[in-house]
């Protein structure tokens, strides 16, 4: 079973696409190493280069990614799930056995049935996992596989994701440098939902299977969102995706290419 990230929006100004998605796929590993990855929660995060601290039961073997509860958490690359719900300390814990090889761990999901910390959920799909997800199931980059929370031993804490990489499932690495180079997706969506995303800005790059943008604007609807100017935005198209110029005439991403 295959899990897909893509998100039907609207993108309007300047370049009209239907549908896109806003992921960008994780790159090629380097021989041996670990893959640019998706950056594993979705939304507003605070983080640090807290690996290595200590504990109270050890090292921290990952880094604690801030932010609100049940906010998506998503793969860091594609791989194999696996659920484990039978540890006191890391609470509800996914595994995520990426085709690089490395393996992620997401601790601390979900497991409350409202905004409190009321520990009433317990740790199924829906709740700690996403809907409709199986362990064993495989999924794509970016796509959703939990929400944030903070459950076992980090229930007096706030919500988190305890995210930590093993590269060929060995011992555990730092993930900070990795989480700093990682793609953010730009925001979650229900599957079959409707959004319509607005920006505009310069194509830097363009082939069959997506956009690249620097992005002087953008917001989207509903929702709102803003991003500072500068950024680069990538944009997977999806099967049967329309690229318009401002005149309504239907541009090749060839000429794209040439045009930038």
């Amino acid at each position: 079973m295959t899990r897909r990230a893509l998100l039907p929006i609207l993108l309007l100004a300047g370049v009209v696409a239907l549908p896109v998605a806003v992921a960008a796929a994780a790159s090629a590993p380097p021989a041996g190493g670990v893959p640019r990855l998706i950056f594993p929660v979705v939304g507003t995060v605070t983080y640090g280069n807290d690996y290595g601290d200590a504990r109270g039961g050890g090292r921290h073997e990952g880094n604690d990614l801030m932010a609100a509860r049940r906010a998506p958490a998503v793969a860091a690359e594609g791989g194999t799930v696996s659920f484990w719900t039978r540890s006191a300390r890391a609470g509800c814990m996914l595994t995520l056995r990426g085709d690089s090889g490395t393996h992620y761990l997401y601790i601390h999901l979900n497991n409350d049935l409202t905004g409190r910390n009321d520990n009433r959920g317990g740790c199924v799909p829906g709740v700690a996992y996403a809907a409709g997800l199986r362990s064993g199931d495989r999924v794509e980059a970016g796509a959703p596989v939990g929400f944030v929370g903070n459950s076992g031993d980090a229930d007096a804490t706030a919500p988190h994701l305890h995210f930590e990489v093993h590269p060929r499932g060995g011992a555990a690495v730092n993930p900070y440098p990795h989480l700093r180079r990682a793609r953010r997706l730009l925001f979650a969506a229900p599957l079959g939902s409707a959004a319509t995303l607005a920006l505009r800005g310069r194509v830097v790059a363009a082939s069959d299977g997506g956009v690249r943008m620097r992005v002087e604007s953008l917001r989207r609807w509903p929702g709102g969102l803003l991003l500072r100017p500068g950024r680069l935005v990538d944009l997977g198209l999806g099967p049967g995706a329309l690229l318009l110029d401002a005149d309504g005439s239907a541009v090749e991403p060839a000429r794209l290419v040439r045009a930038r």
